[in-house]
């Protein structure tokens, strides 16, 4: 089993920045990719970004990139999600998510966090 827990999450204004945290417990993450997914009121859970465990590769949805950005500390076994420029557009639930692929896909997740809420006011 593994457990995801997000923290960071807060009601801030356009053009502020927040930093998520995903702490994780339980079986090492070595060989998986962490992904952060978002999701708004009345729409679809959404790819964010994504990390190897190794630290070495990146993802990024397009609406994100040169905004936010992924990273994991080995030590801690925590994957952060710095969140710069935030827009209105960008207020949702973010959730964090293991995967042993690269896959963008809800459904290629084989655990998840519960979330944290990210409000962003104009």
């Amino acid at each position: 089993q593994v457990q995801l827990v997000e923290s960071g999450g807060g009601l801030v204004q356009a053009g502020d920045s927040l930093r998520l945290s995903c702490a994780a417990s339980g079986r090492t993450l070595n060989n998986y990719v962490m992904h952060w997914f978002r999701q708004a009121p009345g729409k679809e859970r959404e790819f964010v970004a994504a990390i190897t465990w190794n630290g070495i590769n990146t993802y990024y949805a397009d609406f994100v990139k040169g905004r936010f950005t992924i990273s994991r500390d080995i030590a801690k076994n925590t994957v952060y999600l710095q969140m710069n420029s935030l827009k209105p557009e960008d207020t949702a639930v973010y959730y964090c998510a293991r995967s042993p692929s690269t896959a963008q896909t809800p459904n290629g997740m084989d655990y998840w966090g519960k979330g944290t809420l990210v409000t962003v006011s104009s």
